[in-house]
């Protein structure tokens, strides 16, 4: 009897690269939620001219997932199929140029406040208060504390899903409210951030009072993943934000399973007690519908969600 023909893994089918595969690696450790199943294969690419040689040479079958530090992701229990890329230490590099900073798109939002400070830049405090990097904060058009991407991008670096580099101005990112343009499977490596002339000490005033702010209004110290629902854009007569929404609809302190609306902020969801991918999800979707029948506003996740679901918690709302 012939044997049978083996199956080759995802790792042997993918081009060779100066970067690192793993197979099977465990995401719930680095998101900040503490859930999620693993990714199939995570590969962590050298440097920019290392993704765009695996863009282009791996299959085209192969699906591919970028994250950066997990900080607005929630990763589902049944784990993420294909390749998920973590752009690392090859994409953090931060450079000062007159009232400029260059910031690959791995390197910290945090980071990059703090280089402009040093090197006496103003204008870009408001990153203090992200809890991410600078690829994610450009594929969202991130903001915090009456700033935002579009207000200081001048140019930003892509590869596309071949590998292919394209040079992109402010109106080809088509910055809009917690988005951009730019296509999804298109990978961002770097970026141009714009100041101004400022002082030191003045912006190490702003970064604090951003960091006190940001201590006082949400929660610390437990899994959680930022903001959940975008603030509504469309139809929303009374003018509400997303967490007044969810509190006139009665929502703070929710739970399902181990996840919970927090008390402290209540467009936060948390991590309070073991929780899988499943509650939180199923939490934010319990959410979304009390919000629609106390409200009649649709509220639209913030947090982006990936890869395949697990069995679901049956344990009831509370």
């Amino acid at each position: 009897m012939a044997a049978s023909k083996r199956t080759p893994s995802l790792i042997e089918r993918l081009p060779p690269v100066r970067g690192r595969y793993s197979a099977d690696a465990p995401l719930s450790k680095i998101t900040w939620f503490k859930v999620g199943g693993p990714a199939e294969v995570m590969f962590k690419p050298a440097d920019a001219e290392d993704l765009a040689q695996f863009l282009a040479a791996k299959p085209d079958d192969v699906d591919v997932t970028v994250i950066g530090v997990a900080s607005n992701l929630l990763v589902r229990d049944g784990g993420v199929p294909g390749v998920v890329i973590r752009l690392g230490r090859g994409f953090a590099s931060i450079k000062a140029r007159g009232t400029d900073i260059d910031a690959g798109a791995g390197a910290l939002d945090i980071n990059a406040a703090a280089a402009a400070r040093d090197a006496a830049i103003a204008g870009l405090e408001f990153l203090n208060g992200i809890p991410g990097t600078i690829g994610g904060a450009l594929r969202m058009n991130a903001g915090a504390f009456g700033a935002e991407m579009k207000d200081c991008v001048i140019s930003a670096r892509a590869l596309d899903a071949k590998g292919g580099v394209h040079d992109l101005g402010p109106d080809d990112l088509g910055f809009a409210y917690r988005r951009s343009e730019i296509p999804e499977d298109w990978i961002f490596v770097s970026a141009t951030l714009r100041g101004r002339s400022g002082k030191k000490d003045a912006i190490q005033r702003r970064m604090d009072e951003i960091a006190t702010e940001r201590k006082a209004a949400q929660p610390q110290r437990i899994p959680t993943g930022g903001s959940t629902f975008a603030n509504p854009s469309g139809a929303n007569p009374s003018g509400m934000k997303a967490w007044e929404l969810i509190d006139r609809a009665g929502c703070r302190g929710l739970r399902r399973g181990g996840a919970m609306v927090s008390q402290k902020h209540c467009n936060f969801l948390i991590n309070a007690d073991g929780a899988t991918a499943s509650d939180l999800e199923g939490l934010g979707e319990e959410v979304r519908r009390r919000v629609l029948d106390a409200t009649g506003v649709k509220l639209e996740w913030e947090i982006r969600r990936i890869g395949v679901p697990g069995a679901p918690h049956m344990e009831e709302v509370k």
